[in-house]
């Protein structure tokens, strides 16, 4: 179930999604918003990149790995 959608429902929303933006511009459309999301990811890709890459985040994880060391063995 998506959203609590039924198959019906579905199918209703893109009869009048056709009926709206017509067969010949439907795939424009899609290829538009497949550029959006693909960009989008790349954002959050770039963002995520820049986090990992700061000096806080390396010495975050060195301190991890120090504490770790520190702990006896079980």
């Amino acid at each position: 179930m998506l959203l609590f959608i039924g198959g019906s429902e579905i199918f209703l929303i893109a009869i009048v999604f056709l009926l709206l933006f017509g067969a010949k511009s439907i795939p424009d459309l899609m290829k538009g918003l497949g550029k959006g999301v693909a960009e989008f990811k790349k954002a959050t890709d770039s963002i995520k990149k820049e986090i990992e890459d700061t000096d806080i985040v390396k010495d975050i994880k060195e301190a991890k790995d120090n504490l770790d060391q520190l702990k006896p063995k079980l």
